[in-house]
């Protein structure tokens, strides 16, 4: 299946080499609003896969090619109009978190797509990785028992220059600081094993490490619908910045996932790990990560549009990560408990 790439910021270069490695899938081309730093992107990839990528003129010429889907990597302002565009030309859409700025606006993309029948799908990498998946399957087979308490941590570091670039950190462009743009992938991810959150106590802030308009510390108590709670700790003000880590306390045992290795210590006394740790990008380098979680991600999709079902990660389902970042900052700004409605 032939893939178009729109956008090319820092991640960029991550799907070609996920889409270069990618059974099944070809790069048709990219595209960016500035033309000169698309050809220079496309050279620059030419040691990639072997040739420069075709350069596509503008969003069009993409609606208008034979393309399968495309890969959307812009800044969330930027989406909406891209996506009208692709869906009045039925081109299915594989995106980057987060959907949009707020909840809503994520929701009217949903919906925009869902009413034209356009698969639109959201790269939440995470979900692919090994040590998820083991984790997931254990969960599955109830072997861990019911779970009780849950704890999400993200103890990473962004250095005051990361800030410094043009929007980033803004609610105008980004939609927010630490919780849309780096923890978003550890909540989705959460969220896929212990089930919706019903209440959240929190506060977010902004430390003295950084000049930012967004929040870079965020602490919040959850309440789940299953009756577990939980914690949520999460910040780019931990210098020098270590890895994600979700940890499961169950009835049968605890499990916790650590950046690529899943760690279950049983109530028998015993230790079984899985998987091995990664680079996950918690540090000053954001792309201090491999490909192959995104790769799997491309892949997945393709072979969703191929097998006429949802991908792993479908733009609804990525709307309750968006419900739940709103619910902290709101609890934090009104100084109170918010219910989530289930």
């Amino acid at each position: 299946m032939k893939a178009a790439l729109i956008g090319l910021g820092m991640v960029a270069e991550t799907h070609v080499r996920a889409i270069a490695d990618a059974a099944g899938v070809t790069l048709a081309g990219v595209m960016s609003r500035d033309a000169t730093r698309a050809q220079a992107f496309a050279n620059r990839m030419a040691s990639v896969i072997g040739t420069a990528p075709h350069v596509f003129p503008d969003l069009a010429a993409i609606a208008a090619s034979d393309v399968d889907f495309v890969i959307l990597c812009t800044p969330p302002d930027s989406r909406a109009d891209i996506v009208a565009t692709l869906v009045d030309a039925g081109k299915p859409i594989l995106m980057e978190k987060p959907v949009e700025r707020t909840a809503k606006a994520a929701r009217a993309i949903v919906d925009i797509c869902a009413a034209a029948g356009v698969p639109l799908g959201v790269v939440f990498q995470h979900r692919f990785r090994p040590d998820a998946m083991a984790l997931h399957d254990l969960l599955a087979s109830d072997g861990l028992g019911t779970l009780a308490a849950v704890q999400i941590d993200l103890p990473w570091w962004r250095p005051q220059s990361y800030y410094d670039e043009p929007g980033r950190g803004t609610y105008a462009r980004d939609g927010g600081g630490v919780l849309i743009t780096q923890a978003i992938h550890i909540l989705d991810l959460a969220l896929t094993f212990t089930g919706p959150v019903s209440r959240v106590q929190a506060m977010a802030r902004t430390t003295a490490l950084h000049r930012m308009e967004g929040e870079d510390f965020v602490t919040a108590g959850l309440d789940y619908a299953s009756g577990a709670v939980g914690s949520l700790v999460a910040t780019t003000a931990s210098r020098p910045g270590g890895g994600d880590c979700i940890t499961l306390h169950c009835a049968n045992g605890s499990a916790r996932l650590v950046h690529g290795r899943l760690t279950i210590d049983w109530a028998d006394g015993t230790t079984e790990n899985i998987g091995l740790s990664s680079e996950t990008g918690g540090g000053a380098d954001p792309m201090a990560f491999g490909h192959a979680w995104h790769q799997a991600a491309i892949e997945d999709f393709a072979a969703a549009l191929r097998d006429g079902r949802n991908p792993t990660c479908t733009g609804a389902e990525a709307l309750r990560v968006h419900v739940l970042i709103e619910a902290i900052i709101r609890s934090s700004t009104e100084g109170r408990a918010v219910e989530i409605a289930p």
